[in-house]
């Protein structure tokens, strides 16, 4: 049997795999159905500041409904005062005892003191890393992409000026140039990319004419884009690179490892195929190791990324796509003649 071991963020995992944040990393019970399943490491869901806010906000407002009843009437309920993230800390505190495997901590925050006092006390519940997630949803044309990166940039270098743990970002495929943003990212000393953040999309429900909200879950084809960027990125960058989206199967977490990835994300997988889904994912990759006489992921990991390809130097290029049309042509012609 292969061994499976890598290393993430400095981290050492018994395996490539590891559980996206999302609700099955939310408690202790779904934490460890992760880890007794076979994943390498998890990452907790997300705290998000909007949400918090939100929270805030309603707690407000509940409070303060009856207050002005009648004349005489100050206030109907004791000062109360909403805790913040504490909620949200003390479950990755028990998270993090519960388990044996890495815990990574992920934020989602707006502003930039929030996002490096909440990257502050993520830290202190003692997760193994963090993963911050950047993203950037423009609704205004006179902002210059320039900015956004400027912004994103200098909440990155305060928070790694300050933690002890390693730091890693999870980025979208929406930036204007997506390997300058990793190029910077990465000379301020982020420790890994996670290739690529699938956010979620609004639709219409053109019946009863309103917004909908439904689950952006990924499917097999979605894969190829961070195939691609491990791909170029492999031996590039100082960072580890975890590919995630569209990863399914044993076969497409070696399809990542051969382009030059460190580890791989899953979500969609397991909730498609529920969390048993890892073991399957495992036996299917130690398998396919076997029979290529691979002993561990070092033998085979890069193999096939941008810079090892001396004979095919246009595959991670859009110019490789006139050859694919070019080798259509012809094959179709000759089904013509038959």
């Amino acid at each position: 049997m292969a061994n499976l071991k890598t290393t993430y963020l400095g981290l050492e995992l018994e395996n490539p795999i590891i559980v996206g944040s999302c609700g099955l990393t939310a408690d202790v019970d779904s934490a460890k159905k992760m880890e007794e399943c076979g994943a390498g490491a998890i990452v907790t869901k997300s705290l998000f500041e909007e949400q918090i806010q939100l929270e805030e906000l309603q707690l407000d407002e509940e409070l303060h409904e009856y207050d002005d009843r009648n004349a005489e009437m100050g206030k109907i309920h004791p000062d109360i005062h909403h805790a913040g993230p504490e909620e949200f800390l003390s479950h990755i505190r028990k998270i993090k005892e519960s388990v044996k495997i890495p815990v990574i901590g992920s934020l989602n925050a707006v502003f930039k003191d929030s996002w490096i006092d909440y990257a502050r006390q993520i830290e202190e519940t003692g997760v193994d890393a963090l993963e911050l997630n950047f993203y950037h949803h423009p609704t205004k044309p006179e902002i210059e992409s320039k900015e956004m990166i400027e912004e994103q940039l200098e909440v990155l270098y305060k928070i790694k000026s300050k933690a002890k743990i390693p730091v890693s970002i999870k980025l979208s495929p929406y930036y204007t140039n997506i390997l300058r943003a990793v190029h910077r990212m990465n000379k301020v000393g982020v420790d890994g990319f996670v290739m690529f953040n699938r956010l979620f999309q609004p639709d219409i429900d053109i019946d009863k004419e309103e917004m909908v909200y439904n689950f952006n879950f990924s499917n097999p084809e979605d894969h190829k884009l961070p195939l691609r960027y491990a791909g170029i990125l492999y031996n590039n960058v100082k960072a580890d690179i975890c590919s995630n989206t569209g990863i399914f199967s044993g076969k497409d977490v070696a399809k990542m490892i051969m382009a030059g990835a460190t580890s791989v994300q899953v979500v969609s997988a397991l909730y498609k195929n529920k969390p048993e889904h890892i073991k399957t994912m495992l036996t299917e990759l130690n398998g396919w190791m076997d029979e290529k006489g691979y002993a561990t992921l070092e033998d085979f990991r890069g193999k096939l990324a941008k810079i090892n390809l001396k004979d095919d130097p246009f595959a991670y290029k859009r110019a490789h796509y006139v050859n694919i049309l070019m080798k259509a042509g012809i094959l179709f012609k000759k089904q013509l003649q038959v």
